[in-house]
């Protein structure tokens, strides 16, 4: 039933090869310590405690802590501890890069955890290639990229917006398509993919409509109104929805006051999650769905001992976990193991060794760092309940690996991203054999 493996997650598996896991994590001889002279090793945390963003953002500054604080109990990192360095960019784009830079030539972190937006990891990206510094990206994002100092933690396109879209066609009997965003990079990279390939399976374009809204935006009635009538053509109608941030309230409640249900018109959100429901009234999203790789709800030792620690280390009994935060709790596992992997935190020797370095997730098994810096994930559809969770009605029946250029783009379809030396390039152009994109 439904999609597990996508066409270009199998592609990619068969490039790379049955010995990858073995030889990667085999190799990378300890080289001479880059950082020693410090007393700690430093980690940077970039994410939003203010503005649209920080509903999202500041638990991610959290679990960071959290994270940090439980490795320093281990021992820390290579025999030193391990000390957070926080900075607020404030949901200010061009601020994630001067705050990256700060890090990196300021603090000398080792490495970053952060970012929420694509507009942010997109601004920050230049910082570092340019100082050779490591991200951890914990987001789903809408592909179309792979750097070399870049390590991207969340969902691609086909693990998580392409099967949320083939389980409302397979299993709902969606017929016609809103593809409802906020206005930048990732709602319109993403949907111009699932545009493309909603006509691929048949779809025609009186049968989609795409809507785009500032961030933060709160008048919805208007909108509203027009999915209303969208929906009224006599064919099952469902919203895919990129909206991102504190927009998703008055979204939500607009359905709700003009009497749209789930059964009548279903939302699938990208960015909706535990977090985001915490502190609000699901009244107006329950049975509506969400698509993401984790869910508080998941049923494993793992997730339990994991909610049981995040509980604690927030002293409150009622907070919740999310998929971004599993995702910088993977990331952060493939960092340390990488760093005692290579013996140094020096950043080229820690990518090299990234590439193979597999941990446990939350759901019980375990996410791999691929050769194109995308984790292997699990992909899961929750139905919001009235508690502020989700029952997960669907899931993969394996992992699926992300997918860094889509088969759906003309541009990217014979692009793929392997650092694994010698090729070592983020966008090899199989039909040509050069480096660098189409050309």
């Amino acid at each position: 039933m439904g999609f597990s493996i996508s066409l270009a997650s199998r592609r990619l598996r068969q490039r790379l090869g049955a010995g990858l896991f073995g030889a990667a994590l085999a190799g990378s001889a300890a080289l001479a310590p880059a950082a020693m002279a410090q007393d700690t090793i430093k980690v940077g945390i970039l994410h939003s405690l203010s503005g649209t963003m920080a509903i999202s953002e500041t638990t991610l500054k959290d679990v960071m802590l959290m994270l940090i604080e439980e490795q320093n109990r281990k021992g820390g990192v290579l025999g030193k501890k391990l000390e957070a360095v926080v900075v607020d960019p404030a949901s200010n784009w061009p601020l994630f890069a001067e705050k990256a830079r700060e890090l990196i030539q300021k603090d000398k972190v080792a490495a970053v955890f952060g970012c929420w937006t694509s507009v942010s990891r997109k601004s920050v990206l230049p910082v570092f290639e340019e100082l050779n510094n490591i991200l951890f990206y914990p987001v789903q994002y809408e592909g179309e990229e792979s750097s070399r100092n870049v390590f991207y933690t969340g969902a691609a396109p086909n693990q998580q917006a392409i099967p949320a879209v083939d389980y409302l066609r397979e299993n709902e009997g969606v017929q016609r398509w809103v593809l409802a965003g906020t206005d930048y990079v990732y709602p319109r990279t993403t949907n111009k993919i699932l545009e493309t390939y909603l006509k691929s399976k048949g779809v025609k374009d009186e049968d989609i409509l795409i809507n785009y809204t500032p961030f933060g935006h709160a008048d919805w009635q208007s909108i509203v109104a027009q999915i209303k009538r969208f929906g009224a053509a006599g064919k099952k109608t469902a919203v895919v929805s990129t909206i991102n941030g504190d927009a998703n309230v008055p979204f939500y409640k607009e359905l709700a006051n003009q009497g749209i249900n789930a059964k009548d018109i279903p939302v699938v959100a990208f960015s909706v999650g535990e977090e985001e429901l915490a502190g609000i009234d699901t009244k107006p999203l329950v049975g509506h769905l969400a698509a993401w790789n984790y869910f508080m709800s998941i049923d494993s030792p793992e997730n339990a001992d994991f909610i049981k620690k995040w509980q604690a280390f927030t002293k409150n009994a009622k907070r919740v976990t999310n998929d971004p935060m599993e995702a910088h709790y993977i990331g952060f596992n493939m960092w340390v193991k990488a760093v005692e992997k290579a013996g140094t935190t020096n950043p080229d020797a820690v990518i090299d060794a990234l590439i193979g370095v597999a941990v446990p997730n939350l759901s019980g098994s375990y996410s791999a760092m691929m050769p194109n810096h995308h984790i292997t994930k699990p992909v899961l559809i929750g139905e919001v309940q009235a508690n502020g969770q989700f029952d997960i009605v669907w899931q993969t029946a394996g992992l699926v690996v992300g997918d860094e250029w889509s088969d759906y783009l003309p541009d990217s379809k014979n692009l793929i991203a392997d650092w694994r030396k010698p090729l070592a390039c983020g966008n090899f152009n199989v039909a040509t054999g050069k480096c660098g994109g189409k050309d």
